[in-house]
């Protein structure tokens, strides 16, 4: 069967052409106002000829220009489409099809085309509000495998005024949303990095500090930037040295290897330290200032640590591969590298290094002369009890023995505290914080000279002044020559002594003290003397018992409440 000659019409209401008396037999006429729509028609269908009426042919130029130009909208980077004022697609540019992977959209609905992106905003439709405004919408789209799209769609009035088609331009803004979101998360990480009070930070001793940056550095740089091995270094300004912090896929004696802050011989990290300015290796091997960091490394970032316009230390990132980075990357590490400088003032963590490094240096001397001190104590007053009414020289000489072995323990430990910055003390020092207990002498005994060393380094830290003795007898005898300028402030002694238990302790102690401030250590359920049922009859009080193994806060605790009670009674009498 002959197939009917089809030709389309492209004519006005008043074109002469629609008025035809007569149409052969075996033609079949389509009429259409619209060019647009024309346009539509010839894209999606065989005609075998096109009668363009008076009022068109101008229109009909234009559009055939459009097509003759086709290829100049198909090399465009924008996508690009006509629609009708039902969304439908009545042309697209090739770069929508590419990025959409369709040969042909005419005639699909258009968000059917982009396989029904999740619209963003901030229009919920703009193919429906530029209709109904008449003025160009736009909105940003997601689509496919994480591709962000700016749609922006501008209606077209044809003669009288109606709006029948839209332009619709579709850009890709995967970058740009991608870098912005970035930003955003890094502004978060920032916020993060530097959310931490004052309070909190002195809670925390250096290795802590610096495992809570390391944890959120490596977190926000590996997740955010996707950067994975990691070098800061802080500037000692007195020195000009780069003091390692934490290095993270960087071979450890690299990591440890001295550098100043001098642009020469001293790698990126000390000429980014000296100028101020950030440093992009592209390629390690052609570089004259890189110096080996991850084994295999072929390119670098490096950005300076600037806190109030002032360098405080070094960022670095590497990769092994060349050309890893980027001028956006740099760009991003810059922006994060402000809120690490904020982190790093925040936490002082090269202050903290001082003072941690001069609070052991005072440990291990204590620690050293501590026990030994006491054992010429307790030696002394052995020997002073021999002496007394006998041979006075003798028992004022030991007395001033006394003193002055007291006097050593009190200087070391004013030493430490001049050592030691005021600020950034780690945690560790905690002698303003439990000002009742500075300068309360406290007496420790016990056989363990383990405990005996304990009682020194964490009471000391609290500004308590420490003397220790092995046994009941020896404890009684440094009581009685303590004197009303030395006189303890708490007596803390194990239930099981060498030569008597806590509850002879306690007898003996009170027939020197009224009220004994005695506090017996024991361990969960060992008690089998009843001594603290019978010392707590004696007078014990209650809360003057620490069972083994005891928290440090429980042992501080218990002083402060020896030391409140002795303050009441000072008042009261």
């Amino acid at each position: 069967m002959k197939t009917a000659t089809k030709i389309l019409c492209l004519a006005g209401k008043n074109d002469r052409c629609r008025e035809l008396a007569l149409v052969p037999a075996g033609v079949e006429m389509v009429t259409v106002e619209s060019p647009l729509k024309a346009f539509e028609l010839l894209r999606a269908n065989h005609f075998d000829g096109l009668l363009i009426g008076d009022s068109q042919i101008e229109n009909a130029i234009d559009r055939e220009r459009l097509l003759q130009n086709q290829f100049i909208l198909d090399k465009i980077p924008d996508g690009l489409a006509i629609l009708d004022n039902e969304n439908r697609i009545i042309w697209a540019n090739q770069p929508l099809k590419n990025w959409f992977s369709s040969t042909s959209m005419v005639g699909v609905n258009f968000y059917e085309a982009l396989s029904k992106p999740q619209i963003l905003g901030p229009t919920a439709n703009p193919l429906s509000a530029a209709l109904a405004q008449r003025k160009s919408s736009w909105t940003t789209v997601k689509a496919g495998d994480n591709r962000y799209f700016k749609i922006t769609a501008t209606p077209v009035p044809d003669a009288t005024g109606r709006v029948e088609n839209l332009i619709v331009s579709v850009n890709d803004v995967t970058q740009t949303t991608l870098e912005r979101q970035k930003l955003e998360a890094l502004h978060q990480a920032g916020t993060a990095l530097a959310d931490l009070t004052p309070e909190e930070i002195h809670d925390m001793d250096v290795e802590q500090r610096i495992d809570l940056l390391k944890a959120n550095v490596l977190h926000y740089t590996q997740h955010i930037l996707n950067f994975n091995v990691i070098e800061i270094r802080l500037l000692e300004h007195e020195s000009g040295q780069l003091i390692p912090l934490l290095s993270v896929g960087i071979d450890s004696e690299i990591s440890k290897r001295p550098l100043y802050a001098k642009a020469q011989g001293n790698g990126v990290t000390g000429f980014v330290v000296a100028t101020g300015k950030s440093y992009l290796c592209e390629d390690t091997t052609n570089d004259p200032l890189y110096l080996d960091g991850l084994m295999g490394a072929k390119s670098s970032l490096t950005v300076p640590l600037i806190y109030h316009d002032q360098v405080i230390g070094s960022f670095n990132v590497e990769s092994p591969e060349v050309g890893a980075f980027s001028e956006s990357d740099l760009q991003f590490l810059e922006i994060f590298s402000r809120d690490i400088a904020i982190a790093l003032n925040t936490l002082e963590l090269l202050v903290a290094q001082r003072a941690e490094t001069a609070q052991k240096s005072v440990e291990a001397i204590h620690g050293a002369v501590a026990l030994p001190i006491d054992s010429i104590l307790n030696d002394a007053v052995h020997v002073i009890e021999k002496y007394i009414g006998h041979d006075p020289e003798v028992v004022r000489r030991l007395r001033s023995i006394l003193k002055n072995a007291r006097d050593i323990k009190q200087v070391i430990q004013k030493v430490g505290e001049k050592m030691a910055p005021t600020v950034a003390v780690p945690g560790t020092h905690k002698e303003t914080s439990l000002p009742r207990l500075k300068n309360r002498r406290v007496l420790v005994i016990d056989a363990d000279p383990e405990v005996r060393n304990s009682a020194h380094i964490l009471l000391e830290r609290y500004g308590c002044v420490v003397e220790t003795a092995t046994e009941g007898n020896e404890a009684l005898l440094m009581v009685r020559n303590s004197g009303p300028e030395h006189a303890y402030s708490s007596i803390i002694a194990d239930i099981r002594l060498p030569d008597m238990d806590g509850y002879q302790l306690l007898l003996k102690l009170k027939e020197m003290i009224d009220k004994p401030p005695l506090v017996l250590m024991t361990g969960f359920g060992y008690d089998p003397a009843h001594t603290i049922v019978k010392s707590r009859r004696e007078g014990l009080a209650p809360n003057a018992v620490l069972y083994k193994p005891f928290r440090l806060d429980q042992l501080l605790e218990t002083v402060e409440q020896m030391i409140a009670s002795e303050d009441t009674v000072a008042k009261t009498t």
